[in-house]
């Protein structure tokens, strides 16, 4: 007799809801904003050893003028433990600065099926003398 065990996917759910970072006055000095983005959540249902890893970017903030995600000390994804369920080693990574693409979260230690959520933190340093108005900016989810 045989039987065939068939592969699930794996698969990342980010919210879709726009995040508001803040509120700041206009200032000669530079201003950092920060809010939790909400719950990502990687779906692990491949049913093997493999373990993935989440990796985040964003791009630069446009309005008035674009403030930039890629400089140093610009912005960061502040990641926490990730609540876990079934066998994996979860690993967070902070991200600083959005841009280029780095790890958020690793998982390691894998064994069937597993899911991981977390909701982490995103901060931008509004430069100093920045234009009055509205910005906005997109991060990138990607697992593998």
């Amino acid at each position: 007799m045989t039987v065939q065990v068939t592969s699930g996917t794996l698969n990342i759910v980010v919210p879709t809801e726009s995040v508001n970072l803040g509120t700041v006055a206009v200032s000669s000095s530079p201003q950092t904003v920060d809010s939790q983005l909400g719950n990502v959540t990687v779906s692990d249902g491949r049913g093997g050893t493999a373990g993935w890893t989440v990796t985040a970017n964003a791009v630069d903030f446009t309005g008035p003028q674009n403030i930039s995600v890629s400089a140093p000390g610009s912005s960061s994804y502040t990641s926490p433990p990730a609540s876990v369920s079934g066998t994996a080693t979860v690993t967070p990574s902070d991200l600083s600065p959005l841009y280029p693409p780095g790890p958020v979260q690793t998982a390691t230690d894998v064994s069937g099926i597993n899911s991981a959520t977390w909701n982490p933190t995103i901060s931008l340093t509004i430069p100093a003398n920045a234009l009055a108005g509205s910005y906005s900016s997109t991060i990138t989810h990607s697992v593998s």
